[in-house]
């Protein structure tokens, strides 16, 4: 039964990412650079879908159902959660922006190979070549998916500072100001410290499995 649902949920992550995939090469190629402005307009619904259902994999991994660790793909998913609902659905002014074309198209290319990945991973199909895609474009795109959304929030800021969005006066007996800005000018920084944690968890795995692999050659 857990087998059936979790190859279920890989399923509908994977369809959903490769329709933004998808979507987001024919809106470009039909519509070139007319088509960057309005992607979270034609996608920002199913990748906000998308990324409220990743939340259930931090359950997947607590149920014994999911074999991800549990405290990389919290940073995963928090970093999404924070830059897709808090920095840029809640300022108008930022969605049209070409960085978020720019770091949607890198969630979702990376999602549809890691989806694809583990959902066969689920029913017992290997294939070592995408196996390797896996880890290397994760490797190697991360970061840069990383630069994308402290980019995304540094073209925030000046939008947080007009409007005080999220900028609150916390009640006596406190009455300290918490200005939104400077919270996201520090989690800028914390991007970077966890995504060299990812990073390094990532060549972590890939190592171990090279070295599984290798153990297997030798035995036959």
């Amino acid at each position: 039964m857990d087998t059936y649902y979790i190859f279920s949920y890989y399923l509908i992550q994977f369809c959903g990412h490769s329709w933004m995939f998808t979507n987001m090469i024919i809106r470009f190629l039909s519509f070139g650079e007319d088509s960057v402005a309005d992607t979270f307009y034609s996608i920002g619904l199913v990748m906000r879908i998308c990324q409220s259902l990743s939340i259930l994999e931090l359950l997947h991994i607590f149920l014994g159902i999911g074999n991800d660790g549990f405290f990389p793909r919290l940073l995963q998913i928090t970093e999404r959660i924070i830059i897709l609902f808090v920095v840029i659905a809640s300022q108008e002014e930022v969605q049209g922006k070409s960085v978020v074309c720019l770091l949607f198209f890198l969630w979702s290319f990376l999602d549809v190979v890691r989806y694809t990945y583990c959902m066969l991973a689920v029913i017992g199909i290997h294939f070592q070549g995408l196996t390797q895609l896996n880890y290397v474009l994760w490797i190697l795109l991360y970061p840069l998916s990383v630069l994308a959304e402290a980019f995304a929030i540094y073209e925030s800021l000046p939008h947080f500072e007009m409007s005080g969005t999220y900028s609150i006066k916390l009640p006596l007996p406190f009455a300290v100001p918490i200005y939104f800005p400077y919270i996201l000018k520090v989690y800028m920084v914390t991007l970077f410290g966890g995504m060299c944690f990812i990073v390094r968890h990532l060549d972590t795995e890939w190592n171990a499995h090279l070295r599984c692999c290798n153990s297997k050659v030798k035995s036959n």
